[in-house]
């Protein structure tokens, strides 16, 4: 008999910021939206299709990345399709989402169209450039 298999990875931009929150017993869980935009042809032209997916991340990853997931911003997703299944007025509802189990971020520019810092900034030797003397050379946009 062969195992299941159940994994995900998803690349898009964030349709809200993420909410962080605490469970009763004291666990972080981030809400966010992802929406991963695609392009089909029909006929000659191609139209763009979204699917707007809610991802939940928990404990440290949702800790340690929600003050960064902020609305527009571009992020890798690897995570685990979830069924949530609940009735209402006595009708059966379904919904699929991702729960997250990695999180990249990803681009290259912040809202201020400044570069982001990834690593704090060593400081330059005697013999080092002045800072920015070759970014045009090395940032290719």
């Amino acid at each position: 008999m062969a195992n299941d298999f159940n994994n995900v990875i998803l690349i898009g931009r964030l349709t809200r910021d993420a909410e962080l929150k605490y469970t009763a017993t004291g666990t972080a869980v981030a809400k966010f939206g992802l929406a991963v935009n695609r392009k089909r042809k029909q006929g000659d032209e191609y139209i763009d299709e979204v699917s707007f997916i809610d991802i939940t991340a928990w404990a440290k990853l949702a800790e340690n990345l929600s003050q960064y997931l902020t609305k527009g911003k571009q992020i890798g997703v690897c995570g685990e399709l979830r069924q949530d299944r609940w009735e209402k007025d006595g009708q059966n509802h379904s919904k699929v989402g991702v729960t997250a189990n990695a999180i990249q971020l990803l681009g290259g520019k912040s809202d201020g169209g400044q570069l982001e810092q990834q690593a704090p900034p060593q400081k330059p030797s005697a013999s080092a450039p002045e800072q920015g003397e070759f970014l045009d050379d090395i940032i290719p946009f």
